[in-house]
């Protein structure tokens, strides 16, 4: 939020040449007595046990492989994300020794939906889905390339799994000529159901399904994908909420950027590094089963320091932790 208020008033007073490099801001916080105010986050290791269940899960992946000759792009994941209307990060910039700190949004941030995310091992990204917690659709215009589906309680269920592959599915590159084609999906309830597999078995798609566990290890979207999609989401909502002057709705409530400007933004081949680190897509002569070993590295930040890192400042503009709900429209 610094670097970009500080672009915003640069343009603003004709300033020009102005670089908001990240050595800038760690003197600017510095000067002004700035810290970043974080929650601490506790990591968890793998039982050595899941090592099983992992090798056992590669080895149906191969050989369904192998019997069917797949096509990159018939290779997909998909899960639900749960989300808020607003992303107001649980971090902010304020004095040392603040006792209360306040963050600004939009109004929205308790109001909880379901964003259906969905990618191919080729890179492509298909339309996303909303699940609305409520039993009627919204009047509102939906967005182009959106599918909506709404439920009492905002999740996935039997039904919305039929719409998701009527609408989203089979109409991927490939889906309408009922290609054969193999999906990860984790254990979710309505992922698993029979009428969800008669579905699946109908267009010709293999269910690989993730143990019980290990989706951190085995699901692209949340190895390499959540992440840089969390982050492109933080930016865009720090961007525009520094912008100012938003229109409102009627019950007074700032108008939202779009969900698709942050789909979009997520890079092709982040979404092809991911499904060959959890050992989808890899090259089936093992010439690249060492991207099963990648560290895909973790950062830490002190609660009372301008920073813990004056060479990474990334945590200024996003807040990557999986715990908070994050959300757009």
């Amino acid at each position: 939020m610094i670097i970009n208020k500080a672009k915003l008033i640069a343009v603003e007073k004709g300033i020009q040449n102005f670089t908001s490099s990240p050595s800038w801001c760690y003197r600017f916080m510095k000067r002004s007595g700035l810290a970043m105010r974080t929650k601490t986050k506790i990591a968890q290791k793998m039982p050595k046990e899941y090592e099983e269940k992992i090798l056992s899960f590669h080895k149906f992946v191969i050989d369904a492989r192998k019997k069917n000759q797949f096509e990159l792009s018939q290779i997909g994941n998909m899960d639900e994300v749960p989300l808020t209307f607003d992303v107001p990060s649980n971090r902010t910039v304020d004095h040392k020794g603040a006792k209360t700190i306040t963050v600004k949004t939009s109004g929205y941030e308790k109001i909880h939906y379901t964003l259906v995310l969905s990618c191919c091992a080729d890179g492509t990204k298909l339309p996303p889905m909303l699940i609305f917690k409520r039993k009627t659709f919204p009047k509102e215009a939906i967005l182009r390339g959106v599918v909506v589906h709404v439920h009492d309680k905002g999740w996935m269920d039997e039904k919305g799994m039929r719409l998701w592959i009527e609408k989203v599915w089979s109409k991927r590159p490939g889906g309408l000529l009922k290609k054969p084609s193999l999906l990860v999906l984790d254990q979710f309830r309505a992922h698993i159901t029979d009428t969800t597999k008669k579905n699946f078995r109908e267009v010709k798609t293999h269910l690989a399904v993730i143990p019980s566990g290990l989706t951190s290890q085995l699901q692209p979207l949340d190895v390499s994908t959540n992440k840089p999609f969390k982050v492109f989401m933080r930016e865009e909502w720090n961007k525009w909420m520094a912008a100012g002057n938003h229109d409102l709705t009627p019950t007074g409530k700032i108008k939202r950027p779009t969900i698709t400007q942050v789909c979009d933004s997520v890079k092709d081949e982040i979404i092809v590094h991911s499904f060959k680190k959890c050992g989808i897509s890899n090259t089936l002569d093992g010439t690249e089963d060492d991207m099963l070993y990648e560290n895909t590295g973790t950062s830490t930040s002190s609660d009372e320091s301008p920073v813990s890192d004056c060479e990474d400042l990334s945590f200024l503009d996003s807040d990557s932790s999986d715990e908070e709900f994050l959300g757009f429209s």
